[in-house]
This record gives C-alpha cells, sequence and structure tokens, in this order.
C-alpha cells in the first residue's frame, strides 16, 4: 500500500511540474513576464493629454512640458545627500521622508521624488545624474489654461491617491488624474494611454539596451481632444459681474440642454492648482472659510428658489384645473389664515393669474396652492401629487449631468410632513410656504436653470450637460433624449405671458433690454443663521430667472447671490446683462453694468449657504439653521418678501 501511494505521489508531483512548465513556455506570454522581471526595467512613457476648447473653438486647456525625478528604493546606492538636495532645492528631512514613503509603496517599483521641476533646474541635474544611482528623470506633460476662467467648470488635475491605485491598475505612484471638473468628468477620454520601453539590465544592475531590440514595447496614445459646452467669453463676462459677490450663474440653451456657462463665486485661477504650487495653494484655498472658492455653488449650493418657484404652481393649477387664468384673489398686503399672515407688498388687487405672476402676489399663489392640496381627500394624496409635477421639472435629485458633484435640493413629499408632523396630524397650511419658494422648498441654481428651459422649451428640457464633442466618439445619447413635463403644453403660454410682463411693467421693469424680449421672474430668499444659539434673519439673497427671447429661445439662465436683498437689485441685472451679451454680442444697458462692476458685496457678514461656522468681526461665531428648522410652524406669523 506504502508503494503504490508513493507512486501515485510521485507521478502527480511530476505532473505538476510539467504541468507549469507547460504553461510557462507555451501560454505565458513573454511580454506579461516583463513587468515581474526584476532584471529588466520598466520606462512610462506618458501621452499628451487631451486639449480642451469651448464651443467657439477657443483653446481653454493645453499643455506644458514638466519633469519629474523619479526613484527605484532598492537601486539606490549611497550618495552625496547635500549635493542632491541642493541640486532639487529640498532639505534633508524631505529627502528622507520621502524616500521613506516610496520605499514603503514599493522598493521594486519607480515612484515621484521630485515633480515639476522647472526647464531650468532639469538641464542643470540632468548633467549630473549618473552620480545619483537609482533616480532618474521622466518627462511628462502638466496642464496650462490658457485664461483665468471657468476653474470650477474646468477642475485641474494632481497625483492619484492610493485608493484610486488599488481600484484601477492602470495608475501608478506619481501619475496624474483629473480631480475636479471636467478634468475628472472626462478623464478616460483626457488622459490617453501611457506607453512602456522595457529596458535589459546586467548583473551589476547597468541598464545595457532595450530587451529584445524594443519588440514589446508600446508607444502611447494621445488623450482625445473635447470640446465643451460653455462659451468662454460669456463665462468670463459673468465672473467679472460676479467679482466681490458670493452665488452662482448658470445658463443653458433650452433647444439642446447645453450649459453655456457656469460660474460659482468667489472663483481663483485655475492655473495656481498647476505644478510645484499646486499643494500650497490647494491647501489655501481650502482652509478659505469666508469665500469657500472650492466650493462650486452652481451645482452644490441649496437655496430656498422664493418667488421663481411660483411659476410651477401656476402650472400645475392649471394643470389640475382648480384655477383659470381668469380667477382673481384678493391681497391686502398679504395672505391671511387663521390669526397668521403671509405678508405682501402693494400692488393692484384683486389679482388674476397674469397679475399675480408679474406683480409676484403672495396672496394669489397662496390661494392656487391649496386649491392644489385641497382637490384631493387628504393633504397626503394632495402633496404627493404636487410632488409629481414639480419633481418632474428635474427639481428634488440629481438631475444626471455630466460632472460629478451636485446636490439634490428639497421637494416636500406627503411622506416628509407624515415624518415632520405625524401622520394625518398637519393640514395645507401647516406647508403654505411651499406656496412661494420658502420654507421646505430647496433647489440649486442647475435644478431652477434647468426648470426655466423646460418652460421656456413649453414643457420638455434635455439634460444638463458640459461636453459638446469628443474626438472620434459620439456624446452619451440620454443627452439629446427629450425628457417631458406632466404639464400640458397650452398651459405654458398664460404663464411665459406673465413671465414677459415681468419686464414690461412687474418687478423688472426697469432692467428691459431694448429689441429683447426677455420672459423672468424676480426672487428673494429669506438668510437665517444661528448667532450665539439665537435664531438671527440677515439680508435676503438675490435670485433671478429668465430666458429669451420669449419664441424660440436660445438661452435660461438662473442666478443666485447671496446677501444681494432683493431679486431685481443683483440678481435681475445680472441676468439681463449675461442676456443681452449671449444674444446680441455686446452691452447697450450700460447702466446696469456700471452698477454692478463698481458695488460689492464684500461688507455683508453672512456667510455662504454652506451650513459651515463663520464670524462677525472676528468674534461671533454663526452657523446656518438647517433648512428644516426654518419652515414656516403653524403657530408662527411670517412676513415674506418678493
Amino acid at each position: 500500500m506504502r508503494q503504490i501511494l508513493l507512486f501515485f505521489t510521485i507521478i502527480f508531483v511530476g505532473l505538476v511540474f510539467i504541468s507549469r512548465l507547460f504553461y510557462l513556455q507555451v501560454y505565458s506570454s513573454p511580454a506579461n513576464n516583463l513587468y515581474e522581471d526584476n532584471a529588466i526595467r520598466k520606462v512610462y512613457d506618458y501621452p499628451k493629454r487631451g486639449f480642451v476648447y469651448d464651443r467657439n473653438g477657443t483653446l481653454l486647456v493645453s499643455n506644458q512640458s514638466s519633469y519629474d525625478v523619479m526613484v527605484i528604493p532598492r537601486e539606490v546606492k549611497p550618495l552625496d545627500t547635500t549635493e542632491f538636495c541642493n541640486l532639487l532645492k529640498i532639505d534633508k528631512a524631505t529627502f528622507l521622508k520621502t524616500y521613506n514613503k516610496a520605499y514603503h509603496y514599493s522598493p521594486r517599483l519607480p515612484s515621484v521624488f521630485v515633480s515639476h521641476l522647472s526647464k531650468a533646474d532639469y538641464a542643470v541635474l540632468q548633467e549630473k545624474m549618473r552620480k545619483f544611482e537609482g533616480f532618474y528623470i521622466q518627462k511628462r506633460s502638466l496642464r496650462h489654461y490658457e485664461a483665468s476662467i471657468g476653474a470650477n467648470v474646468l477642475g485641474d488635475i494632481g497625483e492619484v491617491n492610493v485608493r484610486t491605485i488599488e481600484k484601477d491598475p492602470y495608475y501608478k505612484m506619481g501619475d496624474l488624474i483629473g480631480k475636479q471638473g471636467i478634468e475628472l468628468s472626462y478623464e478616460e477620454e483626457l488622459r490617453g494611454k501611457k506607453g512602456i520601453k522595457f529596458i535589459q539590465k546586467n548583473r551589476f544592475n547597468k541598464n545595457i539596451g532595450p530587451y529584445k531590440d524594443g519588440k514589446f514595447d508600446t508607444l502611447p496614445t494621445p488623450g482625445k481632444d473635447i470640446t465643451i459646452t460653455i462659451d468662454a467669453q460669456l463665462q468670463a463676462y459673468g465672473e467679472k459681474l460676479m467679482a466681490h459677490k458670493h452665488g452662482g450663474i448658470i445658463a443653458i440653451e433650452p433647444s439642446t440642454g447645453e450649459i453655456l456657462t457656469m460660474i460659482s463665486a468667489p472663483t481663483y485661477d485655475p492655473n495656481s492648482l498647476v505644478g510645484r504650487k499646486r499643494s500650497k495653494n490647494f491647501n489655501k484655498l481650502y482652509r478659505d472659510s469666508i469665500a469657500k472658492p472650492l466650493y462650486d455653488r452652481s451645482l452644490l449650493a441649496q437655496y430656498p428658489p422664493g418667488s421663481p418657484f411660483k411659476v410651477l404652481n401656476a402650472l400645475i393649477g392649471l394643470q389640475e384645473g382648480v384655477v383659470t387664468t381668469n380667477d382673481k384673489f384678493t391681497c391686502s398686503h398679504g395672505y391671511r389664515y387663521g390669526k397668521r399672515k403671509m405678508g405682501c407688498h402693494g400692488h393692484i388687487s384683486p389679482a388674476n393669474m397674469n397679475i399675480g405672476i408679474y406683480e409676484s402676489c403672495n396672496a394669489y399663489f397662496a390661494n392656487v396652492y391649496r386649491r392644489i392640496i385641497e382637490k384631493y381627500d387628504t393633504p397626503y394624496e394632495g402633496m404627493t401629487i404636487w410632488n409629481k409635477h414639480v419633481t418632474s421639472f428635474g427639481l428634488g435629485d440629481y438631475l444626471g449631468y455630466d460632472l460629478k458633484i451636485g446636490s439634490p435640493g428639497r421637494i416636500p413629499s406627503g411622506d416628509f410632513y407624515d415624518k415632520w408632523y405625524g401622520k394625518n396630524r398637519w393640514r395645507t397650511t401647516f406647508t403654505l410656504s411651499n406656496a412661494i419658494g420658502q420654507g421646505e422648498v430647496e433647489a440649486t441654481p442647475i435644478q431652477l436653470a434647468n426648470m426655466v428651459a423646460a418652460i421656456a422649451n413649453r414643457g420638455y428640457f434635455y439634460t444638463p450637460h458640459i461636453i459638446k464633442s469628443i474626438e472620434d466618439q459620439a456624446i452619451d445619447t440620454k443627452y439629446t433624449t427629450p425628457r417631458h413635463t406632466t404639464i400640458d403644453k397650452q398651459n405654458f403660454e398664460p404663464v411665459i405671458q406673465g413671465m414677459f410682463d415681468v419686464y414690461n411693467k412687474g418687478t423688472a421693469a426697469s432692467l428691459q433690454v431694448k429689441g429683447l424680449e426677455i420672459c423672468g421672474k424676480t426672487g428673494t430668499a429669506e438668510n437665517f443663521v444661528k448667532i450665539d444659539g439665537e435664531k438671527t434673519q440677515l439680508t435676503d439673497h438675490s435670485i433671478f430667472v429668465a430666458f429669451a427671447p420669449k419664441d424660440n429661445p436660445k438661452i435660461a439662465i438662473a442666478v443666485f447671490v447671496e446677501n444681494g436683498y432683493w431679486g431685481s437689485r443683483f440678481a435681475g441685472k445680472i441676468a439681463s446683462l449675461m442676456i443681452e451679451k449671449y444674444i446680441n454680442g455686446s452691452i447697450t444697458r450700460t447702466d446696469l453694468e456700471k452698477w454692478i462692476l463698481t458695488h460689492s458685496l464684500e461688507h455683508e457678514y453672512a456667510k455662504p449657504y454652506s451650513g459651515q461656522p463663520f464670524k462677525i468681526n472676528g468674534q461671533t461665531t454663526l452657523e446656518v439653521i438647517d433648512p428644516e428648522e426654518i419652515k414656516i410652524a403653524p403657530q408662527k406669523p411670517t412676513t415674506l418678501k418678493l
């Protein structure tokens, strides 16, 4: 029995060895073994990253040469560290820290030791690199941003982190990757594909030439050039108008969903995050707790939309058949319900739909909202239907655009109020602030711009997107497929006429641009904070939405200016100027332009609506109240503005 067992063991071991040898010699590719062979040095050849152009063919992002000092820790021999550090302009502590980090990552694989050498430093160092075994210079390209605009749109590139390397084997320590904006969203298209050269080494670890005459070497594949939807001139003009202000602007082409401009203020020069200065400048921007320039307000900031939201309630009222364009409601400087009052300014009364829109009557929309909700047997059912209509315009959820960041906003539902008050323990009046875009309702600038685009199109929109074309590649069909709202086309005309009259004889009459038919809506959002634990109201946010021309619209825009007082004071002026600039290419309302350029909001205490702590005069700590804390409670009266 033992003899038989020994015999079979020998046969089994022999078969294992034969199988392994057969696999290595027949099935295992020599090219695969190259990556594991310590006698062969791998040198990566980095491709040129794709260029980025604006919608009119203006070059926005190109490349510039850069040189990195690489290290393979196990190949490093004793060296004159003082001389080496002087050449690299670093101290010995940095030398040791960087070397240890590289060794910890891998003693066999190359790591970046010092990145982004200047051409002058490279020229000096190259002549002496032979003295420093285990180190070599690798050429690659860095980004060059042709203009100091669109930092939040274009983004930047930086060194890849360990987590990304573990997820994607394409990247190696020291590789560069898109970190924000377009650079992040279209990383795979822009980066191209690395080439590689295999260098044979002898037993003394010296390079003796290409392995097998370069048979397995590969050339880099350049990244693809892309064209984005942004209009560089309009972007630059909008950033100029938003100087010394906080807020966001989104402009969309309604017929395509292409984003024409995406402004977040305050902003920064994208070239400040290029090269060796990137880390220092990034930390400086990141720690700026007042301006928060890295916080993209156009996509992330959630604000009460204020009066622009009223037009949705008008559309829903018409669709639900609870109101006609001729129905009138009385406004006595507000709307009374029980012992409470929702305030309003003085205007024509009673008001029909057209007057209600162009005069922005709170009482009118409080009545319409109540009719919508109370059409159904329970407030829960009414709120569920109302929520369905509102969210069909892209509010209350991520829109699905092609940038990696965003906020969902909030459109309350019956479930929301059941959770808040308890099932069957709330009435329509508890939620009345929804009638005028306050309270629980929140939206981002891109959501409001998309809402206006849907209105301009009379009931449909295209998913907003930043990509226009990719070299030799089609864009995702979801950006060319229309998405329809729940509102019938015929119900849009009276609402659009009301928005048109906002400019003709309403709250934006002073903002008209000769020769342009602009439809718009002013808005003001209340701005509450906590000061030493007490709820305090600071300067209101200025909001404005618009599209133009009235027929066959070319642009839809939403402007938020934090602490900008009321709708027509800052946001409305900026919207009119942006529309005129885009459609006509020049400005006739130089009075509006001069006013905006000479008025700053830096004196305002209020921190951007971001939920972060801030201070007044460097002393009193404040924090923005959670939006759920500033809703209109049933027992508390309030006066709301336009």
